[in-house]
């Protein structure tokens, strides 16, 4: 690993963490701050910026409860135990294997098996059939509604079997996802789901040829999960209460619809139609109104976001695309993130202009149901504490 800006050396390190060499040293054996050797003297040791920068955090809360609390909703410590997905050192890794690497030949349906944990058997294989009650003519008054919506109100026609029986153990709610995966998959493109695999599926409907085909199934992997964020939280909090799947879903998409998440990557779409030759322009005027340039960096990436770079260098070379990328490293040192990959899939492929939108609800179904099936089996309500701060109580 070569030195770069995300590595320390030691006097760096145990400066900014305002502590001995001797104790940065404990924390190096104890797993909490990793330690490479330098590339041009292995016997000295340099140390991870972040893992330093997360630590000082630490010590900047603090052990009193309230404090360490009080954090935790916001990019904070981790507040519940999961083993589906895990983003560490810049990588994100579902259940153990490099998320990247594992797009590289899995397709949506081999990801839901891997999350599910379904081993040996295959959910997707005959019961796994999505079967909905919605026919053409309810189908096509949904596609009016925005693609969450649309989702929403199909979700309930859609014949799961036994996937509402969530006492009984996940194995029997493996045919109930896949149906409703493809369920989803089918409502937001606005048409009938079949037994092809999903991202055919959805490039038949958008027409694209086997290399665009290619990147669709690339970017559905890419997206079907990403730790505890905002949607896979509302998910595990309905899931604990018992609901179904289906209910557990309508969670999920109903966090979707807001603008702070599932809205950026239409934003980042906009981004790039206003560029049209000036995209120092576009992002000076974005910088002097205050506004944040959507589409780039990520709080648990300072890197770079990994599913970005695996997705940008398949498409098509473009001068706008270029151009941002290059004017918001000079101006902000932000990289571009997986909603200025999906904008740029939908600029590349002439996709209509929730395709990005759908592409993530589709794809994060998967990881909906997994945390769900997960949830399901802590068999515990999720009631956190709010810290009160109304009126005083009357004595």
């Amino acid at each position: 690993m070569a030195e770069t800006d995300s590595l320390l050396s030691a006097e760096e390190a145990a400066e900014r963490l305002g502590i001995s060499r001797a104790t940065l040293y404990s924390y190096v054996s104890r797993g909490l701050i990793r330690a490479v050797e330098g590339v041009d003297d292995p016997r000295r040791r340099l140390y991870d910026a972040h893992d330093v920068d997360r630590m000082r955090h630490r010590k900047s809360v603090g052990r009193r409860p309230r404090d360490v609390a009080a954090t935790t909703l916001d990019w904070g410590f981790p507040v519940l135990c999961s083993g589906i997905s895990l983003i560490d050192h810049g990588r994100l890794h579902y259940r153990g294997r490099e998320a990247v690497k594992w797009a590289g030949h899995a397709s949506l349906e081999d990801t839901a098996r891997l999350l599910w944990s379904c081993g040996d058997v295959d959910p997707f294989d005959g019961e796994g059939r999505a079967e909905p009650f919605w026919d053409s003519g309810l189908l096509k008054q949904a596609t009016q509604l925005p693609l969450t919506e649309r989702c929403q109100i199909l979700l309930p026609f859609v014949s799961v079997g036994r996937a509402t029986a969530w006492q009984r153990g996940n194995r029997t709610l493996w045919s109930g996802g896949a149906a409703l995966l493809r369920a989803i998959a089918g409502a937001a493109v606005g048409a009938m789901p079949d037994d092809r695999p999903v991202h055919e599926h959805l490039a038949a409907v958008w027409g694209l040829d086997v290399a665009a085909t290619d990147v669709v199934r690339r970017a559905l992997v890419l997206l079907a999960d990403h730790e505890l964020n905002a949607l896979a939280f509302a998910v595990r909090v309905v899931a604990s209460t018992g609901a179904s799947l289906g209910a557990c879903l309508n969670a999920g998409l109903s966090a979707l619809s807001g603008p702070l998440h599932g809205g950026t990557t239409s934003l980042a779409v906009r981004l790039l139609e206003e560029c049209d030759g000036d995209a120092e322009a576009v992002v000076e005027s974005h910088l002097r109104r205050g506004e944040r340039v959507p589409g780039f960096g990520h709080p648990l990436y300072p890197e770079g976001d990994p599913r970005a770079a695996a997705l940008l260098p398949l498409l098509p070379e473009n001068a706008d695309q270029a151009a941002l990328i290059e004017v918001m490293a000079e101006a902000t040192g932000k990289p571009p993130n997986v909603d200025f990959a999906l904008a740029s899939i939908c600029r590349a492929f002439d996709l209509p202009p929730e395709s990005g939108h759908v592409l993530f609800a589709v794809g994060r179904t998967v990881g909906w149901i997994a945390h769900a099936m997960e949830q399901y089996g802590e068999g515990r309500l999720i009631r956190p504490r709010a810290r009160y701060s109304g009126p005083p109580p009357e004595s």
